[in-house]
């Protein structure tokens, strides 16, 4: 059972990195904290799987006045995410057209969420950012929508400021995301979950 859970675990998180590469080839828009990140990367001159690595890190921090306890699929996360986004830039071409670029998005949120329901099922730990929402929640008695909400709207602005692209691909994600991985999640659920951090959302 575990080695299922550590290969799904995996197998999603790469995934996820690949499809998120999809989406920064098609050019129309990340989801917040990818436009935040696609800012700091612009402004550093570091590439996108490296400030996502950082970013990873930094909000884990955030965990500890939070109370909020780390699991292996924690740690995973922050660091196959950035590498695989890296790998999957670097073999992926620019592409032109909006059918294609079009497709491209459609495919890689698809692909995301798909990814999301994976590595949320293996039940090995929540993401670092996913973590400080359910922190907010916990602590600050805030529900989680307005967690969410709060966290991702400050990202996304400040990811807007500093250049990230923010466009239709971003209004599709906000908007689908949350219902495919809802569809997606019972299918890779790990039966029963393993007790090692608090639930994630589902986004």
């Amino acid at each position: 059972m575990l080695i299922r859970r550590l290969v799904q675990l995996h197998l999603g998180l790469c995934l996820f990195g690949f499809a998120l590469a999809l989406m920064v080839r098609a050019n129309l828009g990340l989801d917040p904290w990818n436009v935040f990140q696609q800012g700091l990367a612009d402004v550093t001159g570091l590439t996108l799987g490296q400030v996502s690595i950082a970013v990873g890190a930094v909000v884990m921090l955030t965990w500890i006045p939070l109370r909020q306890r780390p699991g292996y699929g924690t740690v995973a996360n922050i660091v196959v995410i950035g590498l695989m986004i890296d790998a999957c830039l670097a073999v992926l071409p620019e592409v032109e057209g909006l059918v294609l670029r079009a497709g491209m998005m459609v495919v890689g949120v698809a692909l995301n969420a798909v990814a999301c329901a994976a590595y949320i099922g293996a039940g090995l730990g929540t993401g670092p950012r996913d973590g400080l929402m359910t922190g907010l929640h916990e602590r600050l008695g805030w529900s989680i929508r307005v967690s969410r909400f709060s966290i991702e709207a400050t990202v996304l602005a400040a990811g807007w400021l500093l250049g990230g692209v923010v466009g239709v691909g971003t209004v599709l994600y906000a908007f689908a995301l949350g219902p495919l991985v809802q569809m997606f999640l019972p299918i890779f659920t790990v039966s029963p979950p393993l007790k090692v951090s608090p639930a994630p959302s589902s986004s």
